[in-house]
């Protein structure tokens, strides 16, 4: 039997095509192949099988899931939260990632060395930092006493804690990904804009901001989709009442021991992040999300 390739165009033996496969390229990706295989293909494909087949085979877990008034509000609460997080590291974002793409030079550096400092941290080790800050004998609210505010609020364990401890989190990422297309912003677009007569705040909300705007959608996405797993920091710190969906997930495996709907509800959560990559494709292309 022959194969043909497309490539050289011409007829190939099944022994041909073997030997191909232990000759570059095919054997440069032999290795991200394997891994693949390994460490994220098999782990699906169990989690996917354990949701249909825990306790009985079925899409009973599933049918449980859209039926359960809790889950699917912990599911829409996560979204929310999300929302909410992508738009705060918005906000504290784009200040910086704007002086260090138009400053540059020394301030651009050191403005870039504090964001990469935060990647030296782990989450977790994050987290317990808020929760000294945040504590009854912290410092944010030892300085509201100072201040005359008796008696002080509760902030650990709420959801504005969590929240915010998430949004600090994720802002390097959405700093780095506005850096990237705002560093590409050719100055010559401002002073065109200042020599026609534009005032800086005018320049930069026509000519600017809308150059700038495939960082803040790449951003998002890359934050929104990160949030939506998140589970040390809002299981830590956040209110009880206030579950996300990996919190759930979490709490399905280790105290329910339901491992077939925890199966389920992953199942879900990675469907839901899959669909806000399709939307964004459809819409903008996932190439551009890298560049």
């Amino acid at each position: 039997m022959t194969l043909s390739s497309p490539a050289q165009g011409r007829a190939w033996s099944a022994a041909g095509w073997g030997k191909a496969l232990f000759r570059p390229p095919f054997l440069l990706y032999a290795p991200a192949t394997l891994f693949l295989a390994v460490f994220f293909l098999a782990p699906l494909g169990l989690v996917v099988w354990m949701s249909v087949s825990e306790p009985t085979v079925g899409f009973d877990n599933y049918a449980e899931f859209f039926a359960s008034k809790y889950d699917l509000n912990v599911l829409v609460r996560t979204f929310q939260t999300a929302l909410i997080v992508t738009i705060t590291s918005l906000v504290f974002a784009y200040p910086v990632a704007y002086v260090a793409a138009r400053k540059g030079g020394a301030v651009g550096s050191f403005l870039l060395g504090i964001v990469a400092l935060s990647f030296w941290t782990s989450f977790l080790v994050r987290t317990y930092a808020w929760m000294v800050i945040l504590g009854a004998r912290g410092p944010v609210v030892g300085l509201l006493v100072a201040l005359g505010v008796t008696p002080p609020p509760r902030l650990l364990f709420t959801t504005f804690a969590a929240t915010f401890a998430m949004a600090h989190m994720l802002v390097p990422f959405m700093v780095l990904a506005l850096y990237a297309v705002m560093k590409r912003i050719d100055e010559v677009y401002m002073r065109a804009a200042a020599s026609l007569g534009a005032r800086p705040l005018k320049a930069f909300l026509t000519v600017y901001l809308p150059q700038s705007l495939p960082g803040v959608l790449n951003g998002a996405t890359l934050v929104f989709i990160t949030c939506l797993g998140f589970y040390v920091t809002p299981t830590l710190i956040g209110s009880p009442q206030d579950k996300m969906i990996a919190g759930r997930i979490g709490q399905q495996i280790e105290q329910l021991l339901e491992f077939g709907a925890a199966s389920a509800t992953s199942m879900v959560l990675l469907a839901a992040a899959v669909a806000l990559f399709v939307v964004y494709d459809r819409l903008f292309g996932i190439e551009k999300m890298w560049r």
